[in-house]
Order: structure tokens, then C-alpha cells, then sequence
């Protein structure tokens, strides 16, 4: 069947997107108004999404907290939680929702024919025809409900959305963006937060939520995207039949509303928590922020990407060296955000003080004057063309699905031009358009134009406060109290029984026969062998070479490794230092801002990391690895390699200004990646109690890392000398042949001149002081330390952890489905649909170390006691062959990622590293297809002996922790 035999539909544009490799198809639903976009091509990772058109009218997160409800139940497939039933049954490559302020999306992925379009008509269904008509219980689950246990108990408020929000309104950085937001468009839906505000979430009734529903929820406010290799037509005539032809296209007018220019700049000025032990001093937000023209216009879309490398992003960029060097603030961040349909500039001063306001606004004027009047660095608007256009030819974005992004990309200018999907995507004519304007003044006039004379802006300050939480805690607790004496006896009575039939509710299991409505695959549909490692091990000389052979579209991808096992334990953390400055300071040849520039005019990126890789067969052994990443076009290589030497040979390791520069703003990035991925750090942190892997990685990434960043920042001149004769020494011990093992991505082709460039590098390192031919790990004392760190935020993140090899057990693939198991069942139920935690996580390593954490929690020890439930829930576990194979799928689903060529090239190089052989991979595999329930019954004392350990370490509210304090041995705070 072709596209024109589809009778339901109008065709009302076909265009090849000759970048993608692609067809375009724009489409229309006669009868329902449903908006279709679709990029055909032979890509096999085929996304779909149904979006739909949010503005939030209030700041009670009902898009966000429909996004989560809607995945609740539908009418043809009527269990609670149909997205975990997916999750656990399906080979999706990416299922999930997402609430933006002006727009929710549905995407789902998968390369599997079958398992797309169940996952397709799971996802149409639970958006027209939800379960939250029929079970309030959804909406006091996901959203928000009084909680009220006894008559002598306080009332509490409780769900997941409220405490997911009750996080990020904990974070500086959240806060901020949020008000930068409502600042600049203070009449339109952006002056409302779609997430919800954990203090106006309560004000959210029913009946409205029920409303919002109604309205938005209907085909004509809805976008559907299809992007792949798929038979587009039927596809399309299946959602006719089943879903938009019941529908009559209705009135509806859900358009953002554009925000009239300002006359003049506000000035906004709001507090946000930080912990009793913080300091005051050095936490205040600066930020000024304007309005950028408008999303539909192609060419402006990109040049202020540009101009953001040129002015903000880069190292040693105008606006940013600017700031520093007049002390104002420790990072400077910001750019612009293209995610609204008026886009935003934000220059951004972190940890700096309200005091240095007026002089934050002067210097950035200043600044912009002069790049009008002198013009803007010519070689740094090369390297921002340079660089984003690299990105957009390698359409590398990691774990997920490049047609997803393109997706998302689409709503960019779809949103608002029903004729525009593909404005954004297709970019090349718009890069070489700015390759010619880098020499007119072009730029210069967006400056002038957007930066400098616009009036639509707002200065927003964000000021710590101590004891903010307790404040709107206390607060809270009155209101809540207030509440209980308003109400009768019989109106509490029937609020705990209200609360009792919710949990009873939650524990009820959805019956078997709706169950069997979600369609899901069968194990044969499962490839029976595990995907290939790319390791042909070849030698330069004395060094170790892997090569990965495959094609890489033209790309060379190095990895450029010195094993550094043998480094002291005192060193651990200077190595963190390390890997953060090697390509932001000064070189013999290059300021640290022209180096920048250089790297990415010729390369994709050079950057720096350090590696962990605990033996899968000698548990006690493992590999520790300093390693400088470089991707590049193979015509680039030779320059991209000279840099690489330029870096790792010359960096002046002695400028103590750029040094104090670094310092300062590693230590306020740490602190922002903590807020954000609290549960990392947790879980790492409980682990390096007795995993030396899990040591060297905390101690170069984690809390002893940050503890050694604090110190150096705040006594920087007393410490400077030491800390730079310890990095130079470090430098010239690290960067010597007889470590170097290299690994690449390229074809066979290329091979050849990949290696002379091998030989370049080996002659250009240090020499070595002495030859060692094996390196030994350093002897390290472990001990248990059962931390609680606190800090601002209103919730926890709860960490336990051990290792099942130190008691006996080996690895088995049934851990893999555990992991399944446990994230979509016994924890899922117990942490985050009853205890109302946002989320929570494990993990089981070849090497023994495991950890369960959860994120966003409310709770502590009731988390805590959950976890030393899961021995008796193993014992007790029993699943018949569909239930047992939906868990085997989704086990595989998680195996079966798709990887670019970069990606396949770091899980082999992995392998290689840890001791892992095809045939360990594929007995896996074999363990998991084959698996039973009794395979999942068997872990139980693996997993008890796990827990026997009892090594915790929680983050989170300094309140909760202190009235729990004796479930530690240390009670810290996170930042002092």
C-alpha cells in the first residue's frame, strides 16, 4: 500500500531531507485534524511518538502529572501499570514520556517489527483512552494524596510526581532555569512550571486534572511522528482504523501565546535552600537573560549556537574570562536554549554575591560592546560552526535513538507552523550560509541586535537561604494540622480509610487475564547469539594496539590509554584534578582559548578520563587507566594527533591564575552533577566501603574527589605549589611509552595511517625514568564507613550494597533479569509506587559488587527495611512461562542497545580490558534465554549475602537524617 492510497489522510507535503538520507512526508487526518510527520529512511531503530500541545494554565503540574497516569491502564489494556509490563516484556530501545513546559511526548523505539507496533498500540491507547476516568486511585498514586495513618498520626502529603518535584525545587539550578523562565514571558504558559510546583500541586482537584485531560488529549491537538524503515502506510492506516477516525476534529485553540517585548529589563530576586553547614558567602546566582528572536527562524536557530561557543561556551570565551577575571562568580555558564518558542540567551554567574550585581551587568556590557566594535574572534566562530556541525554529521547521541532527537528536533518549529517538521533538521545549507557570514559583520549584528539594544530581558538573582526547607517544612506541617482540626471525626475516619484502600489498592496485583492483553514477543523472537567484540590486537613496537574494525562513515575514534595501576593511593584524587585540565590551560604554541578553537576546527573532541576496569576472572585484580579520547575525520588525524602531543606535553601546568580558575569552577560542576545524580554518588560511595574498583572510582569522580577540590579551592595559595609540582610529576610519570595502549575505531583502510600517528605520539612522550615490567596495584585498607551526608534537599537518596563473590557465588545471567525483577517489580512497588520515590535502581557486576538505591525518596528507613525484604521475596518468587519470558525479553532488551560505531569500538575495548572473551558474553546470553523461575528462586542467598553486609550510605535531608541517625556510623554534611 502507498501513502496516496490512504483515503483517511491528506498528503500535504513530500520532500526528500537530502541531510537525514531521508523522505519527508507531512500529513493531515481529515476527519480527526490529527497533525502526522514522517522521515522514512533504512534505518532499522524505528521511533514513533503521539505528542500533544501542554500550556500549563497554572503551576499544580498537571501535564506532568497526566504524562505519568496516562501509562497507568487504558481500556484495551486495563492493568495498572502498562508501561512496566512493556518495559519488562518488550526489546524497545527507548520507552518512556516527557513533559515539557509547553508540550507532553509518547516516544517508543525498537528495531524489532513485532514489538513496534505492540508498543505503538500500548502508547495510542493509554493516551485517548486512559484508566483515570475509572480509578481516582492513578491520580492520588502519580500526583499527590493525603496520607493519614491513625488518628493520632499526622496528616502527610504523598505521590510520586510531588515528590519528584519536591527534588528539583531543591536544586539552585532548577530553581534558576525555572525562574528565568517566568521572568522573561510572565503572560504565557512559561510563566507556569508544567512539572508543578510542590506547593501548588496539592491545590490540583480531581475533576480538574480529569478536565485538563479532556481538552488536551484529543487527535486534533495532537502531533504523531514516524521515522525509519517501516511500511509507513499501514502503520498509519492502523491508527485511522482504531483510533482517529473515531474522533471529529473539534475547536481547540491550544497555540502558545508569543510574550509582548518588554519596554524595559525586570529585575527578579528569589532565595533557594541550602544546608545549615553551607555558606551564604559565594552561593548567589547571577543571570542575565533575553529574548532571542523567534524558533522559526532557520538561520538564527543556529548562529546563536555559534555565537554561544564564540561568546560563553568555549574555554577562555570573552563573556566568560571576563567574569572570572572580575571575580565575579567561580563558573560561568549559560547559552542559548532553543527548547521555547521565543529562545533564550542566559549569561549565568555561579557561587558568586548579590553585592557584584551591577557589576556583572557592566562587564557583560562591556564586553559585548567591544566584540561589536572589534569584532568577534574569527577563528572561534570557525570552531563553533566547526563543532556543531560535526554533531549534526555524527549524529552521535548516545544511548539514544538518533530519529528520537530528530523527533524532538521537529517540535522545535512543528509546535508552532503545522507546515514546518523539517525546518531544524535539515542543517547544511544553514552551516555553509554561516561559513560565508563569518568575515561580513553578520554576527556582529546579532549582537548588537539581540544582546546589546533588546529590552526584553530580566536579571534574576537566586539567593541562598539556611533553613528555607525547615521553614516551608514547618509551614506544611501547620497547614496540614490546621486541615485535621478542620475535619469531623467521620471525615477522619474516612481519610484513614482512605489511605488504607490506596495501599491496598497498590498491592493488589493486576488479574492474569488482563495481563495477557499486553502483547508482547516470544523468546524465539530473541537472537540466540550475543553481538560480536571488534578486538584484533595488533603491535606497534612494544605497544599494544586493539583495533576495531568497522565503518565508521569516514571517522577515526582513538582512545590513547597509560595504565596507571600502579599509582599511590595518596594520588587517586590528583588524577581526577588531571584529567580536568589537560586541554583548558595554556600550550606551548596556544593560549588555552586559541587551543579550543583548534581542537574544534580539526577534530570532533579531545578529552580526558580515567578508566576502571575491575578482572572478571581474578576478582582481585583490575585495570586503572588514564585515558584522552579523540575523534576526527581521517583527513584530520595528523593535526588532531599533534594536538593530542601539544596537550599531554606542553600544558603549563604553572599558571596559577588559569589553575585557580580551573579549581574554582570544577568544584561549583561537581556540586551541580551531585544535586542532579544524588543516587550515583550514594551507591558509588557505599561500594568503595570494600570494592577497590569502586574506591578508585569515588576517589577520583565522588565525594573524597570533591572533599580534595573544597580544600584546594578554599586555600588555593597556600596549597598552589604543591598541587602543581604534584600534577607535573604526575604528568611526566603518566605520559611515557612503555604505558601507552591504544584503541581505534576505523576501517581497514585507514589503518595504516592511524599508526604512523601512533609513532608520531610514542616519540614525542617523556622518557621513561624506569622500565617496569609489571605494574602492581597498591596495597589499600577498605573499611566499612556507613555514611549520611546531608544537604538541602527535601528528599533521599538510599544506597546499600555488597559483594556476592567474597561469599562464594559467582556471576550468573539470571542476575540480568534480577535487575529486571527488582526495578520492575519488587522495588518499583515498594519504593516508588507505595513509598512514592521517583525511581529506583540496581546493579549486579561480574565482579561481585552490587548495589540497590533509590532516587528521589521520601523515605529512609522504610527504604532500608525494603531492601532486606528482597531474600524472603526471592524465595517466595513463582512466575509462569509467559510471566518468566516477558522478564527474559526485557533482560535482552537491555543487552541489545544499538550502537554506533564509537559505541561498539568502547564495549569491545571494555571487554579486552576486564578479562571478558565472546564466550563469556554468549554463556550469558544462553543463561538468560534459558532461564526459569527457579534460577531467580536461587539467588536468594547470593542476594542475602549482599545484604548481610549492611554497608549504607545515604544522601539527603539534614532533618530526616538527623531523627535517623542511628542508622549510621557518620552523620556528615554533603557541603561545608
Amino acid at each position: 500500500m502507498k501513502l496516496t492510497d490512504l483515503e483517511a489522510y491528506e498528503i500535504l507535503e513530500q520532500c526528500p531531507l537530502r541531510d537525514l538520507k531521508s523522505e519527508g512526508f507531512i500529513l493531515r487526518h481529515k476527519k480527526s485534524g490529527a497533525r502526522v510527520a514522517v522521515i522514512s529512511n533504512d534505518d532499522d531503530n524505528k521511533v514513533f511518538y503521539i505528542g500533544f500541545r501542554t500550556p500549563a494554565e497554572d503551576s499544580t503540574g498537571v501535564p506532568h502529572i497526566i504524562e505519568h497516569t496516562v501509562l497507568c491502564g487504558s481500556d484495551k489494556y486495563p492493568v495498572k501499570d502498562p508501561f512496566v509490563e512493556l518495559v519488562k516484556g518488550s526489546l524497545n530501545t527507548f520507552l518512556n514520556a516527557i513533559t515539557y513546559p509547553e508540550k507532553t511526548i509518547y516516544p517508543v523505539a525498537s528495531c524489532n517489527d513485532t514489538d513496534f507496533q505492540n508498543l505503538m498500540s500500548v502508547y495510542m491507547d493509554a493516551v485517548f483512552h486512559p484508566n483515570i476516568y475509572k480509578h481516582q486511585e492513578i491520580f492520588k498514586q502519580e500526583g499527590w494524596h493525603y496520607e493519614l495513618e491513625s488518628e493520632d498520626a499526622p496528616i502527610t502529603i504523598n505521590g510520586v510526581v510531588y515528590n519528584e518535584m519536591k527534588g528539583a525545587f531543591s536544586s539552585a539550578d532548577d530553581v534558576l532555569q525555572r525562574e528565568i523562565l517566568n521572568s522573561l514571558f510572565p503572560d504565557n504558559t512559561y510563566s507556569n512550571e508544567s512539572g508543578g510546583d510542590p506547593e501548588r500541586i496539592p491545590d490540583l482537584t480531581y475533576e480538574d486534572y480529569l478536565d485538563f485531560h479532556r481538552r488536551y488529549y484529543h487527535p486534533c491537538n495532537s502531533y504523531i511522528y514516524l521515522y525509519g524503515n517501516m511500511d509507513v502506510a499501514e502503520k498509519l492506516r492502523w491508527m485511522d482504523e482504531e483510533y482517529l477516525s473515531h474522533y471529529e476534529e473539534i475547536e481547540l485553540d491550544s497555540t502558545v501565546k508569543a510574550q509582548k517585548p518588554f519596554e524595559k529589563p525586570v529585575e527578579i530576586t528569589k532565595k533557594y535552600p541550602i544546608s545549615s553547614a553551607e555558606p551564604e558567602e559565594d552561593n548567589t546566582y547571577l543571570s542575565y537573560n533575553l529574548v532571542v528572536g523567534d524558533i522559526l527562524d532557520r538561520k538564527l536557530y543556529l548562529a546563536f549556537d555559534v555565537l554561544d561557543y564564540a561568546l560563553l561556551g568555549a574555554p577562555g570565551a570573552p563573556l566568560k574570562q571576563a567574569l572570572i577575571d572580575a571575580g565575579i562568580g567561580k563558573d560561568i555558564v549559560g547559552g542559548y536554549d532553543s527548547s521555547t518558542m521565543q529562545p533564550v540567551f542566559s549569561i549565568i554567574a555561579k557561587n558568586a554575591n548579590s553585592a557584584d550585581k551591577e557589576k556583572f551587568l557592566a562587564t557583560i556590557q562591556d564586553v559585548l560592546n567591544r566584540q561589536v566594535k572589534d569584532g568577534v574572534d574569527k577563528k572561534a566562530l570557525l570552531a563553533g560552526i566547526s563543532a556543531s556541525e560535526f554533531r549534526y554529521r555524527e549524529a552521535d547521541f548516545g544511548q539514544f535513538p538518533k530519529g528520537l532527537l530528530y523527533g524532538i528536533q521537529c517540535l522545535d518549529s512543528w509546535l508552532y507552523d503545522d507546515m514546518q517538521p523539517f525546518m531544524h533538521v535539515e542543517a547544511l545549507d544553514t552551516y555553509r550560509f554561516l561559513r560565508e557570514q563569518v568575515e561580513t559583520g553578520y554576527f556582529e549584528t546579532l549582537i548588537e541586535k539581540y544582546l546589546l539594544h533588546n529590552p526584553h530581558a530580566s536579571v534574576v538573582v537566586i539567593e541562598p537561604e539556611r533553613g528555607l526547607n525547615a521553614k516551608r517544612e514547618e509551614t506544611l506541617a501547620e497547614k496540614l494540622a490546621a486541615y485535621k482540626d478542620s475535619l469531623s471525626k467521620e471525615e477522619i475516619k474516612q481519610l484513614i480509610a482512605d489511605t488504607k484502600h490506596l495501599k491496598q489498592y497498590q498491592e493488589e496485583p493486576s488479574p492474569k487475564e488482563d495481563l495477557a492483553k499486553i502483547p508482547m514477543l516470544k523468546r524465539e523472537d530473541m537472537k540466540r547469539e550475543a553481538a560480536p567484540l571488534y578486538n584484533t590486537m595488533k603491535k606497534y613496537g612494544d605497544t599494544t594496539v586493539v583495533h576495531h574494525e568497522m565503518f565508521s562513515n569516514g571517522i577515526d575514534y582513538l582512545r590513547i590509554l597509560f595504565d596507571i595501576r600502579d599509582m599511590e593511593i595518596k594520588d587517586l584524587p590528583y588524577v581526577g584534578i588531571l584529567k580536568y585540565i589537560l586541554g583548558y590551560m595554556d600550550t606551548e604554541r596556544y593560549g588555552f582559548s586559541e587551543l579550543a578553537n583548534e581542537i574544534n576546527i580539526h577534530t570532533g573532541g579531545i578529552s580526558a578520563s580515567c578508566g576502571v576496569y575491575p578482572h572478571v576472572k581474578k576478582t582481585e585484580d583490575m585495570q586503572f587507566m588514564f585515558e584522552l579520547r579523540v575523534k576526527t575525520l581521517a583527513s584530520e588525524l595528523p593535526q588532531a594527533m599533534d594536538l593530542l602531543r601539544e596537550i599531554i606535553m606542553t600544558t603549563k601546568i604553572s599558571d596559577e591564575k588559569r589553575l585557580r580558575e580551573i579549581i574554582a569552577q570544577l568544584r561549583s560542576r561537581v556540586e551541580a552533577a551531585f544535586d542532579g545524580s544524588g543516587h550515583s554518588v550514594a551507591s558509588m560511595r557505599a561500594l568503595s566501603y570494600f570494592s577497590r574498583a569502586a574506591y578508585y572510582q569515588e576517589a577520583t569522580a565522588g565525594i573524597s574527589f570533591y572533599e580534595l577540590v573544597a580544600d584546594l579551592d578554599e586555600h588555593f595559595n597556600e596549597k598552589k605549589d604543591a598541587l602543581i609540582a604534584q600534577l607535573e610529576k604526575m604528568v611526566q610519570t603518566i605520559f611515557v611509552p612503555e604505558r601507552m595502549i591504544v584503541s581505534v575505531v576505523c576501517e581497514e583502510a585507514d589503518y595504516q595511517a592511524v599508526e604512523a600517528q601512533i609513532a608520531f605520539l610514542l616519540k614525542n612522550l617523556y622518557p621513561s625514568k624506569k622500565i617496569v615490567k609489571e605494574r602492581s596495584l597498591p596495597e589499600l585498607h577498605l573499611e566499612k564507613k556507613n555514611e549520611g551526608f546531608m544537604d538541602a534537599s527535601q528528599v533521599q537518596y538510599v544506597a546499600r550494597a555488597g559483594n556476592y563473590v567474597r561469599h562464594g557465588f559467582s556471576y550468573h545471567g539470571a542476575l540480568r533479569i534480577l535487575k529486571v525483577i527488582m526495578g520492575y517489580d519488587y522495588l518499583w512497588i515498594n519504593v516508588r509506587v507505595k513509598g512514592g520515590a521517583y525511581g529506583c535502581m540496581n546493579s549486579y557486576m561480574r565482579n561481585g559488587d552490587t548495589y540497590f538505591v533509590s532516587y528521589r525518596d521520601p523515605n529512609l528507613k522504610k527504604t532500608d527495611e525494603i531492601y532486606d525484604g528482597i531474600p524472603q521475596y526471592l524465595a517466595d518468587f513463582k512466575a509462569d512461562e509467559r510471566e518468566m519470558t516477558k522478564y527474559i525479553i526485557g533482560t535482552i532488551s537491555d543487552m541489545d542497545t544499538p550502537m554506533n560505531p564509537s559505541a561498539k569500538g568502547a564495549r569491545s575495548m571494555t571487554a579486552y580490558l576486564q578479562g571478558l572473551d565472546f564466550a563469556d558474553i554468549q554463556k550469558e546470553r544462553d543463561q538468560v534465554i534459558g532461564a526459569t523461575d527457579e534460577d531467580i528462586r536461587g539467588l536468594k542467598d547470593l542476594i542475602a549475602s549482599v545484604l548481610e553486609e549492611k554497608n549504607l550510605c545515604v544522601i539527603g535531608n539534614e532533618d530526616n537524617l538527623k531523627s535517623q541517625s542511628d542508622m549510621f556510623m557518620q552523620l556528615k554534611n554533603l557541603y561545608e
